[in-house]
């Protein structure tokens, strides 16, 4: 479908769940990023009906092809709408249309917030000191509040249980990713190894976002605005979500502010502590973080077979693939440091 008749068709389709009398197209466009799904800012006139006015929406579909573990648009629905519902700072979901009749796939509506995601922007002078300082403790009890929900969750039944070692399920998972791609990778394999042999049991299973991190989460005058991006989201160890965000992956180049590249870890950890009123634990962070490393390298793999195999033909897809030799280098050096240490 061309973007006009797509347009068209999502006025029609949310005139219908408003009830407006008419409903105009202002605005349309594809937003930036989305390797995964696909993305669009859909701003909308509406006469009447429930929601008069102007409309700022976000529309979310799947990408033309699609990694293996990411979840269909109705499952992301419900895990947005339960972690709207307990009180995280998300773009509030509205509708999920699974009709694939309408534009050609099925696709999910939610509000449009303010602000940027840029994660090169928010590193890079667009906070203050003291704003840098508030963004990484409001983090904190992001997650926090997130970690409070628990299986099991009825309108969660499709996320899968890690069982008592979640890290375990993790290192099958990479491993048999990894093992499914042709060529081989010993540094990899080695990451691998190492995280089975250090791997903690885990008492505490909690919903996770699985990809928070900067530049998946929308910053409006110093403050968070929405958590995007849930398709990663599943049952696993609340670390999973503390190493991620923490991994020098995505500090964009800032690696001396852990946090993302926007703060330091000590304020992370108290405003979790407090939030949570559990104490967080410096190195299962440390443990997670290479666990994290490593998953972005198999991810980098996949999105470069994806390119490869003219699934999907995308530069950003390529480029993605060759962000391996730096990831391997980061995980070496990290294991490195807590070999060191131990």
């Amino acid at each position: 479908m061309k973007a006009s008749d797509i347009s068209q068709a999502l006025a029609l389709y949310v005139q219908r769940q408003t009830g407006a009398e008419q409903v105009s197209v202002t605005g349309f466009s594809r937003l930036s990023g989305g390797a995964i799904q696909s993305n669009y800012a859909l701003s909308l006139l509406c006469a009447g009906g429930i929601m008069p006015g102007p409309l700022e929406l976000v529309v979310r579909s799947d990408a033309p092809s699609k990694v293996d573990v990411s979840m269909t648009r109705e499952q992301e629905f419900e895990v947005l709408s339960v972690a709207y519902e307990v009180g995280v700072t998300v773009p509030r979901p509205l509708w999920l249309c699974a009709d694939e009749s309408v534009i050609g796939q099925a696709f999910c509506i939610m509000l449009r917030v303010p602000g940027t995601a840029s994660g090169r922007q928010l590193v890079r002078g667009a906070l203050t000191e003291e704003q840098s300082r508030q963004l990484v403790r409001q983090l904190g009890h992001e997650l926090a509040c997130l970690h409070r929900v628990r299986p099991p969750q009825e309108r969660l039944t499709f996320l899968p249980s890690p069982g008592q070692v979640p890290a375990l399920a993790r290192v099958h998972e990479y491993r048999s990713a990894l093992d499914a791609i042709p060529e081989p990778h010993p540094v990899l394999e080695w990451a691998l190894n190492w995280l089975e042999d250090h791997a903690h049991d885990s008492s505490d299973i909690t919903l996770c976002h699985g990809d928070f991190r900067t530049g998946n989460y929308m910053v409006h005058e110093g403050q968070i605005s929405g958590v995007l991006d849930w398709e990663f989201a599943s049952f696993s160890d609340p670390y999973e979500d503390l190493g991620w965000l923490c991994a020098r992956s995505w500090r964009f180049g800032v690696n001396d502010k852990a946090v993302g590249g926007i703060g330091h870890k000590d304020d992370l950890f108290q405003a979790y502590a407090q939030a949570s009123g559990r104490a967080v634990d410096a190195d299962k962070v440390l443990y997670w973080e290479v666990m994290g490393m490593t998953r972005w390298a198999v991810i980098a793999l996949q999105q470069a077979q994806r390119h490869l195999s003219g699934e999907q033909t995308s530069l950003e897809l390529a480029l993605t693939g060759r962000l391996l030799p730096e990831i391997e280098f980061d995980l070496l050096n990290q294991i490195h440091e807590m070999e060191k240490k131990a």
